[in-house]
């Protein structure tokens, strides 16, 4: 899609002569690793370098070499960096709140942490701590600078960016088949966690991103059973790809009967799915050069080793290996296999911003003046 990079820089030169309004004065995110900023490591504290190399300089609890989608949008609207909820020391949730969790889930799970390396802040455990948020903040606000004020929460944005992790999951041991029959309850939990956010916290405007490409993360490309048939001519998989597609379909369908229930409410579904998957098939469109080669991991051709993840050192078969990482991120769609790189996440950030990914199409700079990214 050329016109993804066309679009981008008619944002980027309209973001560049603008001020600093915006309608959404917070955001309030739930979502997995693609946009924990940090959550999950201070829960369970763990990410070592090369994590957040690139632009932070030292691991920061992203799954990244640098920035996420969400730190990008959150710049694009003049508020600073999202705190994580879990996050105790050093947080400031003037503008907004993160609950996403790596590893999250949409669906309860039905494993542990220690078992699995599922998350236990499943989706339902995310919307229970911004209800409680809330109540803290009508609590204590205004107190200090760290909180928002009381009627911050139907002015404020909120994101959903989680479900990769329901499908991901399981598609090792049940395969797509056995997968298939949990997509509509995800579809719906979505749908329903927006209906109490608005019942009962007043939020009005909601964005939800769909399911990306998984069949051309280096990851899956690697330990998800498949054959060379089931390859399109860029080297994603078909079948995984068009079962992400049919959940999203399902996705938008729910989204669409949610906005006939709350007609005064703000609800869009934003295909990030097509904007990764360009970045993965037309990497050097964008300035790019891999799509599913990984630039943090180890051997093989997409230099991912499920054996000894990025950042690990690790005997196998007798001999001591590492998954370091490149030298040139910036060149990269793929960090670890699993996650985007800072570069990759800029270009996706934008891609929302724009809004023509999106239904209805929703161009942020009608609402904010945009800032450039950096």
């Amino acid at each position: 899609m050329r016109y993804l990079f066309i679009a981008l820089l008619v944002l980027a030169s309209l973001a560049a002569f603008t001020d600093a309004r915006c309608d959404f004065p917070a955001i309030f995110n739930f979502g997995a690793s693609s946009s924990d900023t940090g959550g999950f490591a201070a829960a369970f504290p763990a990410q070592r370098p090369p994590y957040g190399m690139t632009y932070f300089g030292k691991p920061v609890g992203r799954a990244s070499d640098g920035r996420l989608p969400i730190d990008f949008i959150a710049q694009g609207l003049g508020l600073p960096f999202l705190s994580p909820y879990l996050k105790s020391i050093g947080s400031n949730f003037a503008h907004g709140a993160n609950f996403a969790s790596s590893a999250a889930t949409i669906l309860m799970p039905n494993t542990s942490l220690f078992v699995t390396g599922t998350s236990p802040f499943y989706l339902t455990i995310q919307l229970n701590q911004m209800k409680e948020f809330k109540n803290r903040v009508l609590e204590l606000s205004p107190q200090g600078d760290y909180l928002p004020p009381k009627d911050i929460f139907n002015k404020a944005l909120y994101i959903f960016d989680i479900g990769q992790n329901d499908f991901t999951g399981k598609l090792a041991t049940i395969g797509i088949q056995g997968v298939k029959q949990y997509l509509p309850q995800m579809a719906l939990q979505i749908s329903a966690g927006i209906e109490e956010l608005y019942n009962e916290l007043g939020g009005r405007t909601f964005m939800v991103f769909n399911m990306a490409p998984i069949g051309c993360y280096p990851a899956f490309l690697t330990y998800l059973p498949h054959n060379n048939s089931d390859l399109d001519m860029y080297g994603c998989m078909i079948s995984y790809n068009n079962e992400a597609q049919n959940y999203n379909k399902m996705l938008k369908e729910k989204l669409s009967e949610t906005r006939n229930l709350l007609p005064d409410a703000t609800i869009v579904y934003v295909d990030t799915h097509s904007i990764k998957l360009d970045l993965f098939q037309h990497p050097k469109d964008h300035g790019l050069v891999y799509g599913t080669k990984a630039c943090c991991g180890y051997g093989g051709e997409y230099n991912f080793n499920k054996q000894v993840f990025c950042g690990n050192t690790k005997v196998i078969d007798g001999k001591q290996i590492t998954a370091s990482p490149c030298k040139d991120p910036e060149n990269y769609v793929s960090w670890d296999g699993v996650h985007t790189t800072d570069a990759a996440n800029k270009l996706i950030a934008l891609g929302v911003l724009n809004g023509s990914f999106s239904e209805p199409v929703f161009p942020f700079i009608k609402f904010c003046d945009l800032k450039p990214l950096g």
